[in-house]
């Protein structure tokens, strides 16, 4: 038995390796140059690519390819070729080469990311420090890993297969000889800890790139954030149960389909949004001009709303805050009236509301990321535009209850759960 699965491995090998290049990227004197980024810095100067068809078409990471605009490529056979760039996809760590060989080129098979398992055996093939057609053998151990800051678009796929610098851009096997995966991440202080970016999404990238030269994403147009353990229950909802809208930007698609701050998003098109991370995937994989399902709670009670998304803008608005480490404490905070100076001192946008003029050291307030200037436009989902109102909604919480904020802070808005009053 063991041979049969030694026999299965090593035709597995054979059958892949023609598909995985070479490559590396030439600078305007002519030289190959290291790969930028901090994920594999490759000492070699190279990076690792797949043949996706028999024309010459070659994905790899773009922190590979960097800003060079040609490539060369080195195929199985030793074969050395120029590719150029058809286009790159920065959000997802994608570029798309092409070459010509005069011949059609061996290329690999893509699988269904979304049938991946975590356990089963894997097959990295790369050029690790320049070393060609390496293989490394190894099984999942992870699926559907985000906020490792590497992209913005995050859904890796870890592996206990070896990668080290130059298996950037190459392929991660299934025992079919199917690509689950682009390797593109190592955890440089760790051992056996590679990451790679799933087929699915490789595939949609793909198919964008050599249909436009890029990528265009659908955008709703909304603040979000995580729903905090507090978050949740005063939104009346589960723990990581949806994201909190604490932002909605005029004339985009979320404000003209009626979305509006403090509602939270549960699902789109069926599927559970359970993390920022999430929710800007399943957006960013539809096309603008597509109508999306999606599912609210507001005020307890659920919502079907279908908007028509727009395109994302280039530089979109940031649309997430970090979930901020909590501290039992007292409020912390002091406000006054929005007047005159105050507006001109913290430079605000709008007057109606309060100013935080100052928060307490080692109060929950300071805690909680507030600060001086913060402009307080919510009490427990009442408006305040005033100071009085400010104290009469607090007023209302009793001793020890958990008080909701919304705060814009220059021009994004963000909700804050101060726990108790004392």
């Amino acid at each position: 038995m063991l041979e049969e699965i030694q026999t299965v491995i090593t035709e597995l090998a054979e059958e892949t390796k023609p598909s995985v290049v070479n490559l590396f990227p030439i600078t305007s004197v002519g030289r190959s140059r290291e790969g930028s980024g901090e994920r594999m810095p490759n000492a070699s100067g190279s990076g690792s690519g797949l043949i996706v068809d028999s024309e010459g078409h070659i994905v790899t990471n773009n922190h590979v390819v960097g800003d060079a605009t040609e490539i060369e490529v080195r195929l199985s056979d030793k074969t050395k070729l120029i590719a150029h760039v058809i286009g790159k996809d920065p959000d997802t760590d994608l570029a798309l080469l092409k070459v010509s060989a005069g011949r059609p080129l061996t290329s690999a098979r893509f699988g269904d990311s979304t049938s991946v398992k975590v356990g089963q055996w894997v097959l990295a093939v790369g050029n690790p420090f320049g070393l060609d057609q390496t293989v490394t053998l190894g099984v999942v151990s992870g699926i559907g890993r985000e906020n490792i800051n590497l992209s913005r678009y995050e859904n890796f796929i870890q592996t206990d297969a070896s990668i080290n610098p130059g298996n950037s851009g190459g392929p991660l096997f299934n025992l079919r000889g199917e690509v689950i995966g682009i390797n593109t991440a190592i955890i440089n202080f760790a051992q056996g800890i590679g990451f790679a970016i799933p087929s699915n999404m490789a595939k949609q990238v793909i198919e964008q790139l050599l249909a436009k030269g890029k990528v265009v994403r659908g955008w709703l147009g909304v603040g979000i954030q995580p729903l905090t353990a507090e978050l949740a229950k005063k939104f009346g909802v589960t723990e990581g149960g949806g994201v909190l809208v604490n932002e909605v930007f005029e004339k985009d698609p979320a404000a003209l389909a009626g979305i509006q701050p403090g509602d939270v998003i549960v699902r789109i098109n069926g599927v559970l949004v359970d993390s920022p991370n999430r929710l800007s995937r399943l957006i960013g994989t539809l096309a603008p001009g597509a109508t999306s399902r999606i599912e609210v709670v507001r005020d307890l009670k659920p919502l079907l709303l279908d908007v028509p998304l727009t395109e994302r803008p280039d530089s979109p608005v940031l649309t997430s805050i970090p979930r901020i480490e909590k501290l039992e404490s007292k409020l912390g905070l002091e406000v006054q009236e929005s007047t005159a100076n105050l507006i001109e001192k913290f430079k605000l946008r709008q007057s109606k509301g309060v100013v935080i003029t100052k928060v307490e050291p080692n109060s929950l307030a300071q805690a909680e990321g507030l600060r001086e200037g913060d402009l307080v436009i919510e009490v427990n989902r009442t408006e305040v535009s005033s100071l009085m109102e400010f104290r009469s909604t607090i007023s209302q919480s009793r001793r020890g209850d958990a008080v909701l904020l919304r705060v814009l802070r220059e021009t994004r808005a963000f909700y804050v759960v101060l726990k108790s009053i004392d």
